[in-house]
């Protein structure tokens, strides 16, 4: 994802995660009640190997701080001279109020991407779908956009 003044990009357990060892970092998985698969701890953020797992999908965004503010800076010319700049024009001291939106508009935007290009693939290769495993468990998830038709 490309977004502007964004520096880091954490999935899941994220840059903290490289910290740990596999096995500290393993995230074991299970069924639960309803006879789903699941994740224990969700460090993998819902996302193993590019793949969802099903689980909820974490991502975190660190933004750098506004470098245009009103207040003069030091700078140098395209002709090598030094010297202090003053912006003027309207600049936001803060990305926050824009970056919500933008992470989620992306987000959803990079989801939907990779949702038609499953639903492109699976309709090149039909599946007998009496037959079909569901890999989340034998419950069907009602609310998942996959099960409507």
């Amino acid at each position: 994802m490309s977004l502007p003044a964004s520096k880091g990009f954490e999935v899941g357990s994220g840059f903290p995660g490289t910290l740990l060892t596999g096995i500290e970092h393993n995230d074991p998985f299970y069924i639960d009640e309803d006879g789903r698969t699941r994740t224990k701890t969700n460090r993998s953020g819902g996302i193993q190997g590019g793949i969802s797992n099903g689980e909820t999908i974490v991502i975190r965004v660190a933004f750098k701080p506004t470098s245009t503010i009103a207040r003069s800076q030091e700078t140098v010319t395209r002709d090598g001279v030094e010297t202090e700049l003053l912006a003027r024009g309207r600049h936001d001291p803060c990305v926050l109020p824009r970056a919500v939106p933008m992470v989620e508009s992306m987000v959803a935007l990079v989801l939907a991407d990779h949702l038609m290009q499953q639903i492109a693939q699976c309709s090149l290769l039909p599946e007998d779908e009496e037959a079909a495993i569901n890999p989340l468990g034998p419950k069907p998830q009602d609310h998942s956009i996959l099960s409507q038709k």
